[in-house]
């Protein structure tokens, strides 16, 4: 790791402040930063008693900087990176520490947990969605296979929302800024009535297109189509969530919470930004297609007009209970989570971005997953051991529809028509554990263990033409389940020697599930194991789970009289079997999925909040990545050092402040800003190097340049009228104008190298009035 900490000499310069944790929301009126407590580990603790690394962002922090879906959080912990997926608004990237699931098909596992007062989030479709009244967020880096389970391979997020409090209050929220946004959030608290309390809280936001429809500039092109749009990249969404607690008992508590959330937008341009050389887009090639002259509508720079010839659109309508049953006996509490959420999801995508008709692609999905967890955790032994154990049962069905259209513009035939659709079944059950006991009063060990039994089928359904014809049909049960067990231990030791340090060493195991391509088009594969169905290797042979083994270096520290508080992580991940996607864009847009690789990713992180005088608070982040494959097989070749790693970036920063300006009677005005900044980093796993014998992508295609993003608001709050406090507001973002591309679609050369570039929000200013009661 030497070059680590030879980058990491620059940290006295630049760890004065970023958005990492809820130091504003701690003691506001003392020079200390008073205690962050967080339920990490499935118990309420002082963030900087757990021995993880764990980042905590509160509501006071989230509702200054309107922060109601985890999009908008952005690069706010080291080695964490959440980006939109191509072509959508709804879809989430969440990368941590160098491991990303790229591929949002519903059949793929996300590398992240996501969870929501407890309840997982299972897929990237629809994981981006509004929760209007936060109280927190904690992001977990690192596998947390003991207490999460799959699909936790590279970390956790957990979104926990407010709580009835009993007592008659709420907000109201409202927001005018760029481009016609309008957004209204509320939330009302309903006072007790006998063993209830309720709460109900929601959001509607509806803005303009950032990008707005011109005819087609070329007239020549005769094919070219005129637009079915006047905008893309609105935004049109509206959320809600209903709270309900019963106090039972002294002892007994029961949560239910229905929450609702629907968009109905059109997704962000997908901006031509290059074709391939040598192919039919090519006008100095022989292959070129002079009727599809893509390259006349190739734009490097980013463009506010477009012309493209498809009606775009994006819907999500997704719905939750839960119901969250606790008893606090004497000596332990048993908690129960029941949930069930349903997922309705749809797009259609212009893949090319012109008025010709080359390109499109449109999805269906419906999801629902069940899941029961039950959790029994206490204190023993004079409190010197602390424990936590319970069962998890899990089980979901999954369903894309796909319709796909190719060179409709140009085939007599109106196009190449496909319908390729998949779906698959999940049940997984798992048992877990873990104990803390207080070796001395300085040392704690902790041991934990999880396991996980899990079964999947597949279904595959694929045809061509006009009308279709059927080439693969394969219902469930026509290949074996795919079968997975998993044990994933966890162990630390840590040293504390007074309130003010926290020393620990960890080591924990991750586990991402293996599964079931439903994408493929590999049909009819002579080198499929005897007895496949239709020769369907992909589907014969599931891909296998992705494993790591995680170690990890940690100190945290309160510094200068509780004013500073200073944490370092250093990690050394070994991965087995990662599960890399491959867009491929033959004969359909699809990809193909190999457990190619192991590799070997190690980092440092960085996480400061400084309160120098009464009124200001400094936060800060910095992290430094290392990713590198140990092995990467492509056709029995050994290509590890000419691949890349997706969306693991070498650098991250984040700087930010608070200064509460004055203060008077009449109220206060307080001035924030942040800043994040992001490396370059590439977003597929693409080849380094072009190969003539076997020409396929190039990463530098698809690479980001990364970027930075200032945000700064301006506020007057704690006004008070009667029993009512007012805030008024101004705010901007992006305030450079960063225009760098954060992401990409390349189709490879199969499909004439069309490549695809999607770009963070433009500056955008706003203004707000908030009342709380």
């Amino acid at each position: 790791m030497k070059n680590l900490f030879a980058s990491a000499a620059m940290l006295p310069v630049i760890l004065l402040g970023a958005p990492t944790a809820t130091a504003q929301d701690a003691d506001s009126e003392s020079m200390g930063i008073g205690d962050i407590v967080v339920t990490a580990q499935k118990r309420s603790e002082n963030i900087q008693d757990v021995p993880i690394a764990i980042s905590a962002i509160g509501s006071q922090f989230l509702e200054s900087r309107g922060i109601t879906s985890i999009d908008a959080l952005g690069t706010m912990a080291p080695n964490v990176k959440i980006e939109r997926a191509p072509s959508s608004k709804t879809i989430s990237q969440i990368a941590i520490r160098g491991s990303v699931t790229t591929n949002p098909a519903i059949t793929w596992e996300p590398a992240v947990g996501l969870y929501v007062d407890g309840v997982y989030i299972a897929k990237a479709q629809g994981s981006i969605f509004d929760v209007a009244d936060l109280e927190r967020v904690e992001v977990l880096r690192g596998p947390q296979g003991t207490l999460y389970g799959r699909n936790a391979l590279a970390g956790a997020v957990n979104l926990v929302t407010k709580k009835p409090s009993g007592e008659f209050g709420g907000s109201v929220d409202l927001s005018y800024g760029s481009y016609d946004q309008r957004r209204l959030s509320a939330t009302l608290d309903l006072p007790r009535s006998g063993i209830f309390s309720a709460k109900v809280s929601g959001q509607i936001v509806k803005r303009d297109g950032i990008v707005d429809m011109v005819d087609n500039p070329y007239p020549e092109v005769a094919l070219a189509e005129e637009p079915k749009v006047s905008q893309i990249d609105t935004i049109n969404s509206y959320s809600l969530m209903a709270q309900v607690r019963a106090e039972i008992s002294d002892v007994v508590t029961a949560d239910y919470t229905f929450d609702y959330n629907r968009t109905k937008q059109r997704p962000p341009l997908a901006q031509l930004v290059g074709v391939g050389s040598g192919g039919i887009f090519d006008p100095g090639s022989d292959a070129y297609i002079p009727e599809l002259p893509l390259n006349l509508y190739v734009r490097e720079d980013r463009q506010t007009e477009a012309s493209i010839d498809a009606a775009i659109f994006e819907r999500s309508r997704a719905y939750g209970h839960a119901l969250t049953l606790t008893a606090e006996l004497d000596t332990f509490t048993i908690k129960s989570i029941t949930a069930y959420r349903n997922l309705k999801w749809q797009d259609g995508i212009d893949l090319d971005g012109t008025p010709l008709d080359v390109a499109y692609t449109g999805r269906d999905t419906r999801f629902d997953a069940f899941s029961q967890e039950l959790q029994v955790s206490g204190k023993a032994f004079d409190n010197r051991l602390e424990y936590v154990a319970g069962a998890f049962y899990y089980q979901e069905k999954a369903e894309t529809l796909g319709e796909q259209r190719f060179f409709g513009a140009f085939d007599s035939q109106g196009g190449q028509f496909y319908q390729t659709d998949y779906g698959s079944h999940t049940k997984a059950i798992a048992l877990f554990g873990q104990l803390d006991y207080a070796l001395t009063d300085q040392f704690k060990l902790t041991l934990g263990a999880r396991y996980t039994h899990e079964k999947k089928d597949v279904r595959r359904f694929f045809a061509v033409g006009d009308p279709l014809q059927t080439v693969v049909d394969l219902p469930y049960g026509g290949v074996p389940d795919a079968k997975y067990n998993n044990f994933s231990p966890a162990a630390t030791l840590s040293w504390s020697p007074n309130q003010t340090l926290n020393v620990y060493a960890r080591y924990a195991r991750g586990f991402k599930s293996g599964g079931f391509n439903g994408e493929t088009n590999v049909f009819f594969d002579p080198a499929a194991p005897e007895g496949c169905a239709y020769g369907l290797t992909e589907l014969c042979l599931p891909y296998k789970p992705e494993m790591v083994d995680s170690y990890e270096f940690g100190v945290k520290t309160k510094l200068l009289g509780n004013r500073l508080i200073f944490n370092v992580a250093a990690f050394r991940d070994i991965h087995d079997d990662i599960q890399l996607s491959i867009f491929t864009a033959d004969g359909a847009a699809s990809s193909v999925v190999r457990n190619a690789a192991s590799a070997r990713i190690q980092g440092l992180e960085f996480e400061a909040i400084l309160r120098p005088v009464d009124g200001v608070t400094l936060n800060g982040s910095f992290s430094l990545l290392d990713a590198k494959y140990n092995s990467y097989e492509d056709g029995g070749v050994d290509v590890s050092d000419k691949r890349a790693f997706p969306h693991a970036p070498k650098r991250q920063l984040s700087l930010g402040a608070d200064w509460e300006i004055v203060r008077g009677d009449w109220g206060k005005v307080n001035l924030n800003g942040d800043l994040s900044h992001v490396s370059s980093y590439f977003t597929y796993p693409y080849a380094l190097e072009n190969d003539p014998a076997r020409p396929a992508q190039n990463a530098y295609d698809s690479r980001s340049k990364g970027r930075t993003i200032v945000n700064l608001r301006l506020a007057l709050s704690d006004v008070q009228v009667g029993d009512t406090t007012f805030e008024l507001a101004g705010f901007v973002r992006n305030l450079t104008k960063e225009d760098n591309a954060s992401n990409f679609i390349d189709m490879g050369p199969g499909f004439g190298g069309i490549l695809l570039a999607y770009y963070p929000d433009p500056r955008t200013w706003g203004v707000s009035l908030g009342a709380k009661f």
